[in-house]
């Protein structure tokens, strides 16, 4: 469960965050590098579309500059995941409901 979110961290199950990053069930990825800054490509979900969740939650930053192009929901979709890109805030309200009751992993920007 995420505890709290402000611009540049994150509180997860107590434990302070101050870099992008990716949650899953049963970790916490930090420092998520992608290959284009604000652009969410293919390829920097490697590691989630492995974990095969029902549901990915992007945080797309603080005031939502993380773009998901259409290609990379398209293809995620396709893998038959269900993808929700919201403003980070809002994106970890979104995955603490989740959490409860689907596997759901979520990448989280932090600023932007």
């Amino acid at each position: 469960m995420i505890d709290s979110y402000d611009f540049g961290r994150i509180i997860i199950a107590g434990k302070r965050y101050s870099n992008d990053l990716i949650v899953f069930p049963d970790k916490v990825r930090e420092g998520w590098w992608r290959k284009e800054g604000h652009r969410l490509h293919v390829e920097d979900l490697k590691d989630v579309l492995e974990a095969k969740p029902e549901v990915l939650v992007v945080g797309t930053g603080y005031s939502g500059l993380m773009m998901v192009p259409p290609e990379t929901r398209k293809y995620v979709e396709s893998e038959g995941i269900e993808l929700i890109a919201q403003r980070t805030a809002e994106a970890c309200k979104t995955f603490n409901r989740l959490v409860k009751s689907r596997k759901v992993v979520a990448a989280f920007h932090l600023t932007c």
